[in-house]
């Protein structure tokens, strides 16, 4: 039954929300490693202007990047915040991509999906979100990153366990959803989380899937 729900959830969310015109196509992964480590502890707006200015000082390339003066690379993205921990954990993954995969990540993004996170965590400042990001993005690999978003949005409608960790909502979703969906629930339940199902106050009267939502009481297991 919680399949056939979250599969008509997906319906809605995807009837009343658009997704970005990008999804036709794949994010090149050296990018998007870059724009995911900026993002961190970011909104949206201050992560674009970042690397806008990183990209206007630089080549977004492995060798630009690792030869690059660190302050420079920390002017740059300063906007983002956190700007020297990013800017070092920028350069370090630039050189192991130079060093240990010769200047591309596509060797690494075509491992199996698990040997796969587990190579792209070893980067400094890549967790499991941003390895899961850069792995469904620009690899298509079957996972779904979970953000505070998702997170919160998957267990409001009974998706995930409620005490869940990252690995719990992560398998929880990938288990009620098919592999091809995995990217539209992404980024559908982060529209969602920002748009309506908020987290200090969710507008529950305005939701397009409150009729199948546990959390405010219009849906219950039959």
């Amino acid at each position: 039954m919680t399949k056939e729900r979250a599969a008509t959830v997906l319906q809605i969310l995807k009837q009343t929300l658009a997704l970005p015109s990008w999804t036709k196509s794949r994010r090149e992964p050296f990018e998007t490693l870059v724009v995911t480590i900026i993002s961190q502890n970011t909104a949206d707006r201050n992560t674009a202007r970042a690397f806008e200015t990183l990209s206007k000082s630089f080549e977004i390339s492995p060798e630009a990047l690792a030869k690059a003066p660190l302050n420079q690379i920390e002017g740059a993205i300063k906007t983002a915040g956190l700007y020297k921990s990013k800017a070092a954990a920028i350069q370090h993954a630039s050189r192991i991509v130079l060093e240990k995969y010769e200047g591309t990540l596509q060797p690494l993004l075509d491992l199996p999906l698990e040997q796969a996170r587990e190579a792209l965590m070893q980067f400094p400042g890549v967790g499991p979100k941003t390895a899961d990001v850069v792995l469904l993005f620009s690899a298509r690999q079957s996972t779904v990153p979970v953000d505070t978003h998702v997170n919160r949005v998957a267990k409001r409608l009974g998706f995930a366990p409620p005490n869940g960790d990252y690995e719990a909502v992560r398998c929880s979703l990938q288990a009620l959803f098919d592999a091809a969906d995995y990217l539209a629930v992404h980024l559908l339940f982060i529209t969602h989380g920002r748009k309506t199902c908020k987290a200090p106050r969710p507008l529950c009267g305005q939701c397009p899937v409150n009729a199948f939502c546990p959390s405010n009481g219009k849906w219950s297991s039959p």
